[in-house]
């Protein structure tokens, strides 16, 4: 799920690579050092920067500025995972391939009868084919050649390998105020600066969040500080509320045999 953190943390990395447009490695917008950080800045820490001309940017949420945006009941969508073990049927013999893992299940279908095997972390073809082999002797003859599992006496078997996908549920849905302020040591540095930012900002509709949602980022104001120039601070804030979800992402299997009959009842596996 995203919270106020990964906003957070997601409006860090877009600002910084809207100030480092050719990379953290290459130089700033400004030509000068930029520090970009979630949180309020540290007084000694940012007046010893700004005299340095190191210009500071922070994000931080905006206290008292989030509201309820939930509009409708729980949601949940499905995304499927495309598997890295693999299968190939010829006649009566499947030979798997690839790569299995925890999260990947394989199966023998043979005379309607299904033999499923979930995988584990570290499984190879061969340890696939073996136990699968092993599942299937216990009711009929079969033959293990390698990464081969072959079933005489039948016309042909079905073989298939899936993978789990994921179910995320949105729960709720709230609007949070961000406050982006950039601490210059001169006036233009500054301009530059927020210019470039709120160019950036305006063109992005939604921020990519770690769990895959978007936030809808939406701007709402702009305010100068210039009182403590004696230090050589020059501020400027720019705000924009932040819409985004409350998320639960769950482990979600496939199907890997879904049209059996058994004993003229149908069986889903």
């Amino acid at each position: 799920m995203a919270d106020v953190s990964d906003v957070e943390a997601a409006l860090v990395s877009f600002v910084t690579a809207a100030l480092y447009p050719e990379g953290p490695t290459a130089a700033s917008v400004t030509g000068q050092p930029l520090r970009v950080y979630r949180g309020w800045p540290l007084s000694g820490s940012l007046e010893a920067d700004l005299l340095r001309g190191v210009a500071n940017v922070s994000v931080f949420a905006v206290p008292a500025a989030s509201r309820n945006t939930t509009r409708w009941a729980a949601m949940t969508t499905t995304t499927s995972s495309v598997p890295t073990l693999t299968v190939q049927v010829s006649g009566n013999s499947a030979s798997f391939g690839g790569q299995g893992g925890a999260t990947q299940v394989a199966g023998l279908l043979v005379s309607n009868q299904p033999f499923v095997y979930r995988g584990q972390a570290g499984d190879t073809p061969a340890l696939v084919a073996a136990v699968l082999a092993q599942s299937v002797r216990a009711v009929r003859a079969c033959w293990l050649s390698g990464t081969t599992v072959s079933v005489p006496g039948v016309p042909n078997i079905v073989a298939r390998v899936v993978a789990d996908g994921a179910a995320m549920t949105e729960w709720a849905r709230q609007e949070q105020g961000f406050r982006i302020s950039a601490w210059c040591p001169n006036p233009s540095s500054r301009d530059l600066v927020c210019r470039t930012l709120s160019v950036a900002l305006a063109t992005v509709r939604f921020l990519e969040l770690p769990d895959g949602t978007g936030g809808f980022v939406r701007y709402r104001s702009t305010s100068s500080f210039d009182d403590r120039q004696d230090a050589q601070s020059y501020r400027r804030d720019l705000v924009y509320d932040v819409e985004y979800a409350t998320t639960d992402v769950r482990s979600a299997p496939s199907m890997l045999f879904g049209d059996l009959q058994m004993s003229s009842a149908e069986l889903f596996a």
